[in-house]
């Protein structure tokens, strides 16, 4: 497991100890938690849950509906 230093201002420190404090997390945990959100590369829970949330939301097709075809691709 890697270890990294950082360097904070001491009001952003306060904060992060804050928000950590608030989670119930130490703050190696909380730290990690905000780099793994920002380095994911899937939704999170709270937005794949709004899939088909709404009813009278247009289909790809709809929207892609009056749109020209794709240019042609170069050939390799």
């Amino acid at each position: 497991m890697g270890q990294v230093t950082i360097y904070l201002e001491d009001q952003i420190e306060i904060k992060m100890k804050s928000a950590a404090k608030s989670a119930k997390l130490s703050l190696s945990k909380w730290i990690a938690g905000v780099i793994e959100a920002k380095v994911s590369n899937e939704w999170p829970a709270s937005v794949a849950a709004l899939s088909g949330a709404w009813e009278d939301f247009p289909t790809v097709a709809e929207i892609r509906e009056g749109y020209a075809g794709d240019s042609k691709r170069e050939e390799l």
